[in-house]
């Protein structure tokens, strides 16, 4: 998979500050992208999608990292596979990019030990067309593209079952697939890779999109969806993410509290117009 490299730098590191923090995962493996092996005095390298994510982080790089001390360099990856990889590798030094159900299930299927910071912000899932301009206007034998990872995929028949396009049996989850609908109203899904999601829209008569692919093909989530997640109650935010053990580094608290500050929220509440919402708080 391509990946794109934006490196930028500000001044040097100080002083160490504590938080507490949440965890999940596995157990620890030590190497070297551990705080203990980790030179403390070098740049935090994170790992991001493009937008919102990176866009974000190279705020805080330009407006507020000099400022408080901190070095920062931010990699962009346009997959949702190698920013955690990378992480694990200690390549990178933390990422930004993915909620907590996504890494759950990424740590267990890859056997990976990357843990949640701190919570940043939420992009609301959403569904789209070219082709109908309500929901009442999908009929059967059109074709619906969803996200074909396991957590997005779940999240995806949800919000259309949410609102009445198909019905899922039963008792399902967010871990929701193909075998879980009950009722399809005769649509059918092709299941793609989440990037890939809005050039299909050309191709299919509705796409359920994630919001960073939606917002980075020029589509606003606000405006543009047919469909589109509420925030309230939604375990979607994205955060801050390190391999366990690096939760206390001085440059990962330091980055968090930026994420989580007063000028971060009003650069989203500014750039985004509600199709990205701040989220903040300790991740769970």
């Amino acid at each position: 998979m391509r990946t794109t490299l934006k490196i930028t730098a500000t001044a040097a590191v100080t002083t160490a500050l504590a938080l507490g923090l949440s965890a999940c995962g596995t157990s620890s493996d030590p190497g070297a992208g551990s705080t203990a092996s980790a030179d403390t005095s070098k740049p935090l390298v994170v790992a991001a999608s493009p937008t919102p994510h990176a866009d974000i982080l190279n705020f805080v790089k330009k407006n507020l990292a000099e400022k408080a001390g901190l070095k920062l360099e931010v990699k962009e990856f346009t997959d949702y596979v190698l920013p955690n990889t990378a992480t694990q590798s200690g390549e990178v030094g933390a990422n930004f990019f993915q909620h907590k159900p996504y890494l759950d299930d990424f740590n267990k299927k890859k056997g990976t030990d990357i843990v949640p910071v701190v919570n940043v912000e939420l992009e609301p899932l959403g569904l789209y067309s070219k082709k109908v301009k309500a929901l009442t206007d999908l009929k059967a034998g059109q074709t619906v593209a969803i996200p074909n990872d396991t957590t997005n995929e779940g999240r995806a028949l949800k919000l259309l079952a949410d609102n009445g396009v198909i019905t899922l049996k039963d008792g399902v989850g967010t871990d929701a697939n193909l075998s879980s609908i009950k009722d399809a109203k005769g649509l059918t899904f092709k299941e793609l890779e989440a990037a890939t999601l809005p050039r299909a829209l050309n191709d299919v008569d509705a796409a359920v999109i994630n919001g960073n692919y939606a917002i980075e093909a020029k589509l606003k989530p606000a405006q543009d969806a047919l469909a589109l997640e509420k925030a309230d109650g939604n375990p979607y935010a994205n955060f801050l993410a390190v391999k366990r053990g690096n939760e206390k580094d001085p440059r990962v608290v330091k980055l968090a509290q930026l994420l989580n500050s007063d000028e971060v929220k009003k650069y989203i509440d500014d750039t985004y117009d509600g199709s990205v919402i701040p989220s903040f708080g300790a991740a769970k």
